[in-house]
């Protein structure tokens, strides 16, 4: 589970109870664009993984994504 999320949720709750102070705005704000990263992040690790094969058991992985499999291995 992310850590934060409880988080998120209770500045969300609160947002439509009560509304949000400056401070808790901007903390709601951070916490949603590291929630993003992660996410991000998470989905780029799962794609990095996949490769696609055809029923002759070729190898159809689109360019786009072995380029970047390609990229990030000699970085």
């Amino acid at each position: 589970m992310i850590p934060f999320l409880d988080r998120i949720n209770e500045l969300s709750r609160k947002d439509r109870s009560e509304g949000l102070t400056a401070a808790e705005k901007a903390e709601q704000q951070t916490l949603r664009e590291d929630y993003l990263r992660l996410i991000r992040g998470q989905v780029l690790t799962t794609m990095l993984g996949v490769s696609v094969v055809d029923s002759e058991g070729n190898d159809v992985t689109p360019s786009k994504l072995t380029e970047e499999k390609s990229r990030l291995t000699h970085d």
